[in-house]
């Protein structure tokens, strides 16, 4: 029976271990994407996240826990605007942007009606 209790509170300590360590990187994470912290303050943060660090991440959360929330949505939003980004860069135009583009080119006299018939074929993947 004793084994039992000696497993279960080993697994809660792991638990609130771990969870003490995605906390900790969270905020190691936050202080390095704040860029309107001075490097200095930074040093501060992590010297006394090393020296005193549950007492330091309470008080870091309690301090800047609104600020770390906004700065993971920036980032998060930079994330998908570049991605979104680069899937429109990399998938090009619609076959019906390419058409209009090439009608465009034909009305104004840029490319004849057999190039024009070309570029058609092709947006329409023929």
């Amino acid at each position: 029976m004793d084994d039992f209790w000696d497993f279960f509170w080993l697994m809660i300590w792991a638990f609130l271990f771990v969870a003490y360590l995605i906390v900790l990187f969270q905020i190691i994470t936050d202080l390095f994407r704040d860029h309107e912290l001075s490097g200095w303050w930074k040093a501060v943060w992590v010297f006394f996240l090393i020296v005193v660090p549950f007492l330091t991440a309470l008080v870091y959360l309690i301090a800047r826990g609104p600020g770390m929330a906004r700065r993971q949505m920036a980032a998060a939003q930079q994330a998908k605007d570049a991605t979104d980004s680069y899937i429109q860069q990399v998938a090009g135009q619609s076959p019906a942007d390419e058409i209009a583009s090439a009608k465009a080119l034909l009305d104004a006299g840029t490319i004849t009606q057999d190039e024009f018939d070309h570029l058609k074929a092709k947006a329409m993947g023929r």
